[in-house]
């Protein structure tokens, strides 16, 4: 169901402060916990006496102690004191897992620690670039296995149906797709030239009328992506030319956290080439994004509902080659990942 050794995102680094914080991941139950020096630790959330879970106890220094019989564990998962024992028990030991800090963002990695590099993480172009603003992010909790959310952002087309009154329009409906497959993920992406801009763009656009828009939706495995929205003028646009010193780029971050088969955790932020320092124009583009995402989340719920309930096979449409192409390639990385740990054993 999972790829393991991968990095997710855990948390946003302010939603850990001072106390003991549990999240679901991969079906793993994790504490999180800022230590005296200010980095976060994240451990198996149960005590290995009697599976209490870890964060119903309290921090004590750097360490966790358990809420039911004291015993207390460090950053690292060792069990450092067992109250009444004379002897620590060697399995006395919870999983810590790797945590990096980035982008905002608490990236665990839930697989073998060896195999751990903080440079697979997901590349965020233009973060920390003066000239450029950052629409500070969000997250929501999806009522749908991480699957259809990659489906749904290697899908253009839907914009003109779910989000007609913000990132689509009647251009959205038809123009044909292109998909390109790379080592690290799937692109599916058009340009739709000499079309009105989608609502949600139009105001923050340096020019007027008409213009020329790709849509530029990327996956990377198993479930990171970026969404670029590129507005150019009429004439301006198209692969391969340059952009145009009126362009209007956006940069869209999405990370998908599985937390089990049947529920997602989205995380989100955008990066645009204007106005870098607008607080007014960050609260608008957070606002509407919102919204549109909420859109997603209904349309994602009932489609989840509706596949796991279905009484006859679904159909797959030309539209839909890029997330069969992106499933197909991860299912062999988990087959394969999976293959070489019972090879391990």
């Amino acid at each position: 169901m999972f790829l393991r050794n991968a990095w997710y995102v855990a948390a946003w680094d302010h939603e850990i402060g001072a106390g003991l914080v549990p999240i679901k991941v991969l079906g793993e139950e994790v504490v999180l916990y800022r230590k005296t020096d200010g980095t976060v630790a994240a451990l198996e959330d149960a005590c290995p006496h009697r599976k209490l879970p870890l964060s119903m106890g309290r921090i004590k220094g750097d360490q966790v102690e358990c809420g039911y019989h004291g015993l207390t564990f460090d950053g690292k998962g060792i069990c450092t004191r067992v109250p009444g024992a004379e002897k620590i028990p060697h399995v006395a030991q919870v999983r810590s897992y790797l945590i990096v800090e980035r982008y905002g963002l608490l990236w665990i990695w839930m697989g073998e620690a060896d195999k751990a590099d903080p440079a697979q993480i997901f590349s965020v172009d233009h973060w920390g670039d003066p000239a450029w603003g950052i629409n500070k992010g969000e997250s929501m909790a999806l009522d749908c296995n991480y699957l259809y959310m990659t489906d749904n952002l290697l899908d253009p087309s839907h914009v003109a149906w779910v989000h007609p009154t913000s990132f689509g329009n009647t251009a959205a409906e038809a123009t044909p797709l292109n998909t390109t497959v790379g080592e690290k993920g799937v692109t599916v992406w058009r340009w739709m030239l000499d079309t009105p801009p989608a609502p949600f763009y139009a105001p923050f656009l340096k020019f007027k009328g008409n213009c020329d828009r790709k849509q530029h939706y990327e996956v990377h495995y198993p479930s990171h992506a970026i969404i670029r929205a590129i507005f150019t003028p009429v004439g301006t646009g198209g692969e391969g030319k340059p952009l145009h010193p009126d362009v209007f780029l956006m940069d869209s971050y999405n990370f998908m956290t599985p937390i089990d088969e049947n529920t997602t955790k989205y995380y989100w932020f955008q990066m645009r080439n204007f106005a870098p320092d607008d607080a007014e124009v960050s609260a608008k583009f957070a606002k509407s994004v919102r919204g549109a995402f909420e859109e997603d989340r209904v349309v994602l719920a009932a489609v989840h509902k509706g596949m796991a309930n279905k009484r006859n096979p679904h159909l797959d449409l030309k539209i839909d080659v890029g997330p069969l192409r992106f499933r197909k390639t991860l299912s062999k990385m988990i087959e394969d990942e999976q293959a070489r740990q019972v090879a391990a054993e």
